[in-house]
């Protein structure tokens, strides 16, 4: 099965959709922020844009991507979710970022449960991963709370402080 652009997915209280224009400025806002050590940032507002489009695009290239996290009551955006197969990562790889005030509410537990499961039941991956900065306890309290076990058999050269998760079907 391939995707050209990100279906729609539900959760009880989320919609994870494709990028709009308008969800960039949260993007780059927090891209541009210090929140963004964890996930290679801060960057620059270009070097954000060529982020955000990648995540879109990716869909085109390898049929998945990234989806905006929004909440169905209100539309408002909340975060992105993505999966990756970027040519750098050992496997296959689940990511997740909530934009400034939206965390402690289950959003991102919420998106990565629903995304996880497209990934192992539509997708038909066998093997999935989250990539997290050792020092960011909030992913990895998340990534062990669904049930991701830490493996450090899985390495990425060159990023010694990337401690890997493996997720498995629920």
């Amino acid at each position: 099965m391939h995707f050209t652009a990100a279906p729609v997915l539900k959760t009880e209280r989320l919609a994870l959709r494709p990028y709009q224009r308008d969800d960039f400025e949260a993007f780059a806002a927090y891209f541009g922020s210090p929140r963004s050590i964890y996930t290679d940032g801060p960057v620059s507002r270009t070097a954000a844009w060529d982020l955000f489009t990648a995540g879109a695009g990716r869909w085109v290239i390898a049929g998945h991507g990234a989806w905006a996290i929004e909440r169905q009551a209100d539309k408002q955006p909340v975060g992105v979710v993505s999966l990756n197969t970027a040519i750098e990562l050992p496997e296959p790889e689940l990511g997740w970022i909530l934009w400034d005030g939206f965390e402690g509410k289950g959003y991102a537990s919420e998106a990565v449960k629903r995304v996880r499961q497209f990934a192992f039941e539509t997708l038909k991956w066998t093997r999935l991963i989250s990539g997290i900065h050792q020092d960011n306890e909030r992913s990895i309290n998340l990534a062990k709370r669904l049930g991701a076990v830490r493996d450090d058999s899985v390495r990425l050269e060159g990023e010694p402080e990337t401690l890997f998760y493996r997720h498995h079907p629920d």
